[in-house]
Order: C-alpha cells, then sequence, then structure tokens
C-alpha cells in the first residue's frame, strides 16, 4: 500500500506543479494587460518591472490554486481510469477512497498552506504592489501626468497641477494642450499657465526636470491691499512662447519605490487585523447612522422624546390626589382638530409663508437625505468588503479540499487523460465557481445578500456536486445518469397494473 500510495501521490504532485507552472504563466501575461499603462513606455528599469511582477505572482494564488488542484486531480484521476489502473486497484480489493487517501491528506495539508499563504503573504504582496506602482510615477514624472486629467505634483517642491491632453514620442516626453494650475503655500491656485504644447527634458545626472512650455499663456490672480480693489478681481495676463519651469524630483529619486504610504485596503490586511477593523467600522457606521438620524428628528421637529422628568416631580406625582382636586380640574383640549382646519384659520400671506416655509425645509431635509445616503452607502461597502476579505481566506483553503473531492472522482468518471477534454471540464467548472465568487460578492458588498454567505456560496455549491460525484465513481455509475428514473417510472406503472388487475 505504501508503494500505490507513493505511486499516486507522485503522479497528483507531478500534474499538480506543471498545472500550476503553466497556469501561472497564463494569468501573469493576462495581468500584465490590466497595468500595461502603468509599466509601458515609462523608461522602467528590467529590475523594476521584475520586481512588480515578483509581488504580482502572490495575488494570482486565490485564482489559480482553486483550478489546479481542480485540473490535477482531473488529469491524475482519469489516466488511472483510461488506463485500466483503477480497474486493477477494485480488483484487488481497493477502494477509490483508500486509492484516494494519500491525496486527501496533501490536500489537507495544502488547504492550511493556502491559509497560512492568504493570511500573510497576499497582504504583503498587494501592499508592496500599491506602494510600488503609486511610486513608480513619483520617480518617473512623465508617468505621473495622466492624460486628460489633473494630476498632482504636491511635495516636489512645485506645487502645481497638470493637465495634458496627449502625451507622445520617446517615453512620453511631448505634451499636447498644457493646464497648469501653481500653488501658492497656502495650497490655493491662484496662477494659471495654458500652452498649446510642452516638452519634458531630463537628465540622470540631475535632481531638475524641466517643462519647457511654448505658445502659451499666464494667468495670475493678484491680491489686492484694499477691500474695494477686492470686489474687482484684477489679475495679470501675459502671452508667451517659450517658459520653462524648473521642477525639483531630487526626493524623489531618493526615495525607496517600496516606501510604506500607510494606504491599506482591505486585500492588504491580515485575519487579526481583518477582525479589529470590522468591530471598529460597524460601530462606527452604526454612530453615524444614529447621528444623522437624531438631526434629522431635530430637523423636522417631529417624533421627539418626552423630556425627562424631576425626580421631585415624580415623587409628588406618585402621591394619591385626592378626588376633589380631580373633579374640580379641568381639562384643556387641543383646539386644532386639523392641518387644514388649522391652515384655513391663518391668513392668506401667512399660510403662504408657512407652506413655502415648510416647502423649503422639506426640501433641504430630502437632499441631505440623498447625499448622507450616499456616504452611508460607501460606509457600508467598505465595511462589507472587509467581512468578505475575511471569509474568502477562509473559503479560499477549503476551496482546494471541496475542488479535489470533485476533480478526483469526475475524472475517474469521464476516464480520459491528457490535456484535452479533462482541460475542457476543468475550466468549465472552474468558470462556474468563479463566476459564482464574482456575483455573490458583488452582491454582499452592495448589502443585497448576507456577507458571510456572498464569500462561502461558490464553495456551498461546489460541495453537494462533490458528494454526490464522489458517490457515483464509487458505485461505478456514469456521469449523468437516467437508468434510476427509468425504472422508477417502470415500477410505477407496475404497480398501476397491479391494483387495475385486482
Amino acid at each position: 500500500m505504501k508503494i500505490l500510495d507513493n505511486y499516486i501521490l507522485s503522479r497528483f504532485l507531478y500534474n499538480f506543479f506543471s498545472a500550476f507552472f503553466i497556469l501561472i504563466v497564463i494569468f501573469i501575461f493576462q495581468g500584465i494587460w490590466l497595468f500595461i499603462d502603468d509599466l509601458a513606455g515609462k523608461g522602467l528599469g528590467i529590475v523594476i518591472i521584475g520586481k512588480f511582477i515578483f509581488y504580482f505572482i502572490p495575488t494570482l494564488v486565490d485564482k489559480v490554486l482553486p483550478l489546479t488542484v481542480l485540473l490535477a486531480s482531473i488529469l491524475t484521476f482519469g489516466t488511472f481510469a483510461e488506463n485500466y489502473e483503477f480497474a486493477a486497484m477494485k480488483a484487488s480489493g481497493i477502494s477509490l477512497q483508500r486509492g484516494m487517501r494519500s491525496l486527501i491528506l496533501f490536500v489537507i495539508l495544502l488547504g492550511g498552506v493556502t491559509f497560512f499563504f492568504a493570511n500573510t503573504v497576499i497582504p504583503k504582496s498587494e501592499q508592496k504592489m500599491f506602494n510600488l506602482r503609486r511610486n513608480i510615477a513619483k520617480v518617473k514624472p512623465a508617468a505621473a501626468i495622466t492624460e486628460g486629467i489633473f494630476s498632482d505634483f504636491e511635495g516636489t517642491g512645485s506645487g502645481m497641477n497638470i493637465k495634458v491632453d496627449r502625451k507622445y514620442g520617446e517615453q512620453d516626453r511631448f505634451l499636447d494642450n498644457v493646464i497648469i494650475h501653481k500653488k501658492t503655500n497656502q495650497s490655493v491656485n491662484n496662477t494659471v499657465i495654458k500652452a498649446k504644447s510642452g516638452e519634458l527634458i531630463s537628465s540622470e545626472d540631475s535632481d531638475i526636470i524641466q517643462l519647457v512650455l511654448k505658445d502659451g499663456n499666464y494667468y495670475e490672480e493678484l491680491k489686492p491691499k484694499g477691500s474695494k480693489d477686492k470686489r474687482k478681481h484684477p489679475f495679470a495676463k501675459s502671452k508667451f512662447e517659450t517658459y520653462t519651469i524648473n521642477i525639483d524630483i531630487s526626493e524623489l529619486n531618493n526615495q525607496d519605490l517600496e516606501e510604506d504610504r500607510n494606504i491599506t485596503t482591505d486585500k492588504m490586511k491580515n485575519v487579526s487585523r481583518l477582525i479589529k477593523d470590522i468591530d471598529s467600522l460597524g460601530k462606527n457606521n452604526l454612530e453615524k447612522v444614529e447621528a444623522f438620524s437624531k438631526n434629522i428628528t431635530t430637523r423636522m421637529g417631529a417624533f421627539s422624546k418626552a423630556a425627562k422628568n424631576d425626580s421631585t416631580e415624580i415623587a409628588q406625582a406618585e402621591k394619591p390626589i385626592p378626588v376633589k382636586t380631580l373633579e374640580k380640574e379641568e381639562i384643556k383640549k387641543d383646539s386644532i382638530q386639523s392641518i387644514e382646519a388649522f391652515l384655513t384659520d391663518l391668513p392668506e400671506w401667512k399660510r403662504v409663508q408657512l407652506i413655502g416655509s415648510a416647502k423649503s425645509t422639506v426640501t433641504g431635509i430630502l437632499s441631505t437625505v440623498v447625499s448622507k445616503k450616499e456616504e452611508l452607502q460607501k460606509r457600508f461597502k467598505f465595511y462589507n468588503s472587509h467581512i468578505l476579505s475575511l471569509h474568502k481566506k477562509y473559503a479560499l483553503a477549503f476551496s482546494c479540499i471541496i475542488l479535489f473531492f470533485v476533480g478526483a472522482p469526475l475524472g475517474a468518471i469521464i476516464r480520459k487523460g491528457g490535456l484535452g477534454l479533462p482541460m475542457v471540464v476543468a475550466i468549465i467548472l472552474f468558470l462556474t465557481y468563479y463566476f459564482l465568487g464574482v456575483f455573490s460578492s458583488n452582491y454582499a458588498k452592495e448589502g443585497n445578500i448576507n456577507n458571510i454567505l456572498g464569500a462561502w456560496l461558490p464553495t456551498l455549491i461546489m460541495l453537494p456536486l462533490g458528494i454526490s460525484l464522489t458517490r457515483r465513481a464509487t458505485a461505478d455509475k456514469g456521469l449523468i445518469g437516467f437508468g434510476h428514473i427509468i425504472d422508477g417510472i417502470k415500477n410505477l406503472f407496475k404497480k398501476k397494473e397491479k391494483v387495475s388487475e385486482e
């Protein structure tokens, strides 16, 4: 049995590592296309690109590893069944479960390693990759300018925002339709520079990069001393053919590309950090909702809570009141029977004023509710994403085990080895698993389904499939069998015939 276990395990490991290597290469090339704008044409060295790929590889584990387990198990057991090795095992009295024992132990160990990897390595890789992408743009100023939007150069000694319509040429050094907002020490944009074209000139030995603008205008808002002059909003305007701006990048070139910017998302946190942040985010969100509801209630002037009575008044109220005083006391009734009657009794000018005031109040409250709703939705979406990330770390480990029990009996049933049919079946099952995960995660983030269910739904759907396939493979049944259904229908008709004869 040890020889058999070693043989089955060695075949599975060969298929496992072969499939993992092939799939990781495919997913790396697919992922590079997503970040091609950050890497291509930026003048980046091979070391920086290598670091980026190195940090990117661990983030692919949640996609590659489940597919690898599924494909390797189908290939291994499909080859065994195709070569009648399973038939020889069963003829020797060795069941399918016994043949899978060594692989079950390996997959359980793999699940534990996967959880450790998802809890420690992947968050670090996400953090390193995020910092690398963010700092590449700062070390390479040409890469920091994005077409069509204002790019911030704060902290580089220049204090400006730059927007260009198009970048072209070697390392994107030439610019079209440049707009620059220069900032003061108080971060106020009081200077605007517009130019039809521009050029970035730099040297490897210099800490200064020159931005040469051509054919443009210079606008500067002046600060008058008198209050009367402020009403005129004075400004200065000048036209230029060539205007050069020196940008100091010494601070950027001396920084580490992997510098921690203290920016973290849910993917960059481990289990302990996620649990702590989920608790604090949940409490904070509830406090925000309660404070906002109290604010709206106060503004509406409705549903106000009754004021707490003084303890001395409560004590006096508990004393028995003489019957005579109750008989003599007159109960005052509210004179307002309805809103319509109240408005009818008012003068017309006052009624119009009151209705207008009520409309403006309601409109203001509704606009406040709509704006606050968007903020609260973002807060709860951020909170839901943390819960999803926490449970996905556990679900990833269990998915490797569940998909093994899907792939192993499936390979024994289809009885095909190689990269033909097993690859097609594995891809179809994985795409089903993957898209279920995508849809459930998106629904959970929006709060449409439970967050925990959103993380576990793909695994829970694959669980009964794995159980069913394992039972069918153990009983030597096909992938889809209609024999038991036909037999049930035949037995039903036979019973009806007996009843009619009697």
